[in-house]
């Protein structure tokens, strides 16, 4: 016996893409980037840099990184503008306008 209905079979979807939707579709647009920039932290700086800090928070501009030591932190301060200028273009647009180092 049949009902009638057709199943619809979608392809998997990484959930990375579902909930940049989400929160577009929502007008979310500002959670979104935070989501999109906490994320590329890793890809952008490589393991190594990565290992070594903790992506906080990303409000009106201002990207906050903890570093786990002075060394680590004194470097990457002479990096900002370049990590900034990586991370807005993976974005495509300017949503870090600063990156503060604690």
């Amino acid at each position: 016996m049949t009902t009638g209905f057709k199943k619809i079979r979608k392809a998997p979807r990484r959930i990375s893409l579902i909930v940049e939707e989400v929160f577009s579709g929502l007008g979310m647009d500002d959670a979104r980037e935070q989501y999109r920039a906490l994320h590329l932290w890793r890809e952008i700086v490589g393991e190594t840099i990565a290992a070594e800090t903790v992506v906080e928070r990303l409000s009106e501009g201002q990207l906050f990184i903890r570093v786990k030591n002075s060394v680590w932190r004194m470097e990457l301060n002479f990096r900002k503008r370049e990590l900034a200028g990586k991370i807005n273009s993976f974005l495509g647009k300017e949503a870090v306008k600063e990156i503060v180092f604690r």
